[in-house]
């Protein structure tokens, strides 16, 4: 009787499609009006800190504009301390090594840099003031912070090259920034590294509409580039809940992954080519446009992922997919972690290449969200389960006359999409892989369930203290860690899982009322060494930077490493780019004549 109730909850949304391609954009914008705080700049007060990072998801879904989360999203609810603004959270504690030490080969700001730097980039491109830099010197979760007393902000690739090249003959240590939405310290200085920030180097340089091949600067927020490909008729293939102030440069330095892995790939498949500018201020233009080219190595993956440190990238060229005009969205429930592994094998081989999104979070997540987060409801009321799935398939649908009149006028998928979609929801139902399910009849359920995924991580923050760890396992594998690390903590802690199932990438969080070195000890390195039994991932698309780079040996191998120092030492033998970061201090103290004379 269930499977027929929840069945049928199913079928009565299946008849209408998700979207009007020509309706949605003029309702989207008419909602976007009163979220102002969506888009922003780099830089931040404590105030600015409430605005949207990380955890609204304003996305744009195919062609149609579709608004993923509702209300204003804004972390207003963050865990306060007393005192004032938010508790910033101890390095030891961070995870980062508690040994961090500041090459003492690296020079100090002086007056005649300053001069310098203002006289090729004027007074408005070199910040000194303490707020700015405050803001600058600190990652969006307050939870490292350096003590830069400069950021100087390039507005073209000679800029950029001018300053490495000085800096590099200075010996002036420096961190690349653009959003610093990162949530392992890469963006941010660990001592008092010079701050370039990319943020004005924001044009799209060029769109060829046939090929849907884009070539943009590295200071461009994503969702710029979103709104400017929809209006083309085209998508970016990474979707991201921090595309409101995120960048293109940054995304690629740390090659970020998101909602659409699982249908687009990796930027290591986007993108086609990238401006670099080394250490020593020389340019390598990589920027092709070409899908095929064979010549000699292809340096430019070199820089995907290398998180800052081997080069600042300034531009970027990226393979755009085609918007296409059928979206639908199924939030679902499973009764353990098995029939979700057993339900993703079904819709890879089923829904095939309509399937974009397969997102999953256990029982502990959604009751965080139900209780932390204001205005949301659960979508299958009847009672609670021990996992969710969200479902997202985009298609080609039918064109149709007379649609202009009416915001949610019903487009129907084309008969094999159609077919497909609803063939698997109910075989799912029968088969008993799926309890109760709900397909988004309009743009608003649709918002209100990609709101509860997107939500975890503020519901989280709301809760109080929180580690977070960001792993790419084998998905047959990746709830035995959650299991493990529970019986590991206890009621010491609550452990919280949510991720991208669809490409085994599992965000494991302890969530505790406040940090504790005891805890964190029962976390680490047990942590570490679990994924490296299974050759899992330490880092599946956040990066190392300070946080983790001490770690990289549980993913890679002593003779990788050697040869990742080999060539950071080619590019940059001063070691002046994101110093600290990406590769353990072993190692980069072999870089630069590292001679430690500050510990953190």
């Amino acid at each position: 009787m269930e499977n027929l109730t929840a069945t049928f909850r199913l079928l009565k949304h299946s008849s209408r499609n998700l979207f009007d391609r020509r309706s949605s954009l003029q309702l989207f914008n008419s909602i976007r009006s009163s979220n102002s705080g969506l888009t922003y700049n780099c830089t931040r007060s404590c105030e600015q800190f409430t605005r949207d990072v990380c955890y609204h998801k304003q996305n744009f879904l195919a062609h149609s504009c579709l608004l993923r989360g509702s209300g204003n999203g804004n972390l207003t609810n963050l865990p306060r301390f007393e005192g004032y603004g938010f508790r910033i959270h101890c390095r030891t504690l961070a995870s980062a090594a508690s040994t961090t030490v500041r090459n003492q080969s690296f020079s100090s700001i002086n007056s005649d840099d300053i001069s310098y730097f203002k006289k090729i980039l004027g007074e408005r491109g070199v910040v000194q003031e303490e707020e700015k830099l405050d803001d600058a010197n600190t990652d969006w979760m307050r939870k490292y912070k350096g003590s830069s007393k400069l950021m100087l902000q390039p507005r073209s690739t000679e800029e950029v090259s001018r300053i490495l090249h000085y800096c590099n003959s200075r010996c002036l240590a420096v961190v690349p920034q653009g959003g610093n939405t990162g949530l392992v310290g890469g963006s941010v200085p660990v001592f008092d590294e010079v701050i370039i920030n990319v943020s004005s180097m924001n044009n799209i340089l060029t769109f060829d509409k046939d090929s849907g091949i884009m070539v943009c600067e590295a200071g461009c927020i994503l969702e710029n580039l979103i709104s400017f490909l929809d209006n083309e008729g085209y998508i970016m293939p990474l979707d991201l809940g921090a595309k409101g102030s995120c960048q293109i440069g940054g995304n690629v330095s740390t090659n970020a992954g998101g909602l659409r892995l699982i249908r687009y790939g990796s930027l290591h498949g986007s993108v086609l080519g990238l401006e670099a500018v080394l250490a020593n201020g020389t340019v390598l233009d990589m920027l092709g446009t070409l899908r095929k080219d064979n010549t000699g190595y292809d340096l430019k993956h070199l820089f995907i992922g290398s998180e800052g440190s081997l080069g600042i990238i300034t531009k970027v060229s990226i393979l755009t997919p085609p918007r296409l005009s059928s979206v639908n969205l199924a939030f679902l429930a499973c009764k353990d972690y098995t029939s979700c592994q057993k339900l993703l094998s079904e819709a890879k081989r089923k829904l095939g290449e309509i399937l974009s999104a397969f997102e999953f979070l256990d029982i502990k997540a959604m009751d965080l969200v139900l209780k932390h987060l204001d205005g949301l409801r659960d979508p299958l009321p009847s009672s609670m389960h021990n996992f969710y799935i969200l479902i997202e398939t985009t298609g080609s649908s039918e064109s149709h006359d007379n649609l202009s009149n009416c915001y949610f006028e019903s487009v129907p998928f084309s008969h094999i999409t159609r077919e497909k979609l609803e063939a698997f929801l109910l075989e799912s139902m029968e088969s008993g892989l799926v309890t109760d399910g709900a397909l988004a009849q309009d743009i608003n359920q649709a918002s209100s369930f990609w709101r509860i995924r997107e939500g975890v991580p503020e519901a989280l923050m709301k809760a109080g203290a929180v580690y977070k760890y960001d792993l790419s396992l084998p998905p047959e594998k990746m709830y035995d860690l959650v299991e493990e690390m529970r019986e590991r903590l206890g009621d010491a802690a609550n452990v919280v899982a949510y991720g991208h199932l669809g490409d085994g990438n599992l965000h494991l969080n302890i969530s505790t009322q406040q940090y504790n070195n005891s805890i964190l000890s029962k976390i680490e390195p047990f942590v570490y060494e679990w994924t490296s039994k299974q050759r899992g991932s330490i880092s599946a698309e956040h990066g190392l930077g300070l946080m983790k780079a001490d770690k990289i040996h549980y993913s890679k191998s002593a003779e990788t490493v050697q040869l990742m120092a080999a060539i950071k030492r080619l590019l940059d033998p001063n070691g002046i780019l994101n110093p600290y970061k990406v590769l353990p201090m072993s190692v980069l103290s072999q870089i630069g004549g590292n001679k430690p004379n500050k510990e953190v």
